[in-house]
């Protein structure tokens, strides 16, 4: 059955979240569901719906699985207790780079996240809280590229036959799987979230693993972080929809300290877009370009080469894998 857009042009928002607030009451009706909070607008935006239609019979998770942005946990369960949500982290990280271990191809790193979060991480919380409903932000973006084969999205599942209460022993509810990302952002700021997440820029579902190309150890994540603290600092004052940092996999000469150094390469990606289908990359001046190539060569040891990529998607896609 295809799903029916709801445009963020046309879309009435405080109706909209007046009735996904029913719907989700109706759903669970007096049992409790559970949610993960990574910290992009998706997830939040499905937490404060949740939380307004069900209060503390919404179990909100914060899943440490050690791909994700410098100091996230911190800085996102701060933001969400000034909002009165309360959120438990659960540390997770040995579980997913054990799951991760010697994969390099880009749709089995995915769908390793995916069992692993799914699977284990999730199915464990759900046997603990006794909770039958699992809240998710996907979007009309994630079930049209993974429909399509363009990418396999980890929150994708009844699109592709796959029943998640006999896969997982959970329904999932997916309050905002008729928007795209436009939308989303004005349904954040209705439910009473701040700036700095409903503006906040899309991160992807297997986090700092799909800007690794090839296997993602935890040495090359901590690489790919750092490149990501100091992309996101200098590009911080740019409109772009988003912008990224991705280590890639082939070695390249470089010289360092006077010697050849058979250094990594990051590269650089900015978009600007609206909902995600379609973007340009964005002509970023040369000068900031340059500063940001020298600081990342400077800062995060063994990188020798940054590069920027100006593709338009498509043929290319906004994350690397």
């Amino acid at each position: 059955m295809a799903i029916q857009e709801i445009k963020a042009a046309t879309m009435d928002t405080r109706e909209f979240v007046a009735k996904k607030i029913q719907e989700i009451s109706q759903a669970v009706e007096e049992g409790d569901a559970i949610n993960a909070l990574s910290g992009g607008v998706d997830s939040s935006c499905v937490t404060m719906l949740g939380h307004k239609a069900l209060g503390n019979r919404l179990k909100t998770y914060f899943i440490n699985n050690g791909i994700m942005r410098e100091n996230e946990p911190e800085t996102i369960i701060s933001i969400f207790k000034t909002l009165g949500v309360p959120v438990e982290v659960i540390d997770a990280q040995d579980v997913f780079f054990d799951a991760l271990k010697g994969i390099t191809d880009p749709e089995e790193k995915r769908e390793a996240i995916t069992q692993t979060f799914y699977k284990e991480v999730f199915a464990e919380l759900v046997k603990k809280s006794n909770s039958r409903y699992l809240l998710q932000g996907t979007i009309l973006t994630d079930v049209d590229e993974t429909v399509a084969g363009i990418k396999r999205q980890h929150n994708v599942f009844e699109q592709l036959g796959i029943d998640p209460q006999k896969a997982f022993g959970y329904k999932i509810i997916e309050p905002l799987v008729q928007l795209r990302k436009d939308g989303v952002r004005k349904v954040a700021e209705a439910v009473g979230l701040p700036e700095t997440i409903y503006n906040r820029m899309p991160f992807p579902g297997p986090a700092l693993s799909a800007r690794v190309i090839g296997e993602a150890t935890r040495e090359k994540i901590g690489i790919v972080k750092r490149a990501t603290v100091i992309t996101e600092e200098m590009l911080q004052g740019v409109k772009a929809f988003q912008y990224m940092a991705i280590l890639h996999q082939d070695r390249v000469t470089g010289i360092c300290n006077g010697k050849r150094e058979f250094g990594m390469q990051v590269e650089i990606r900015c978009w600007d877009s609206i909902d995600a289908r379609n973007a340009t990359f964005t002509r970023l001046p040369y000068d900031i370009l340059e500063k940001l190539a020298g600081r990342i060569v400077t800062e995060v040891p063994g990188v020798v080469s940054v590069t920027y990529n100006i593709t338009t998607k498509p043929p290319s896609t906004m994350e690397a894998v």
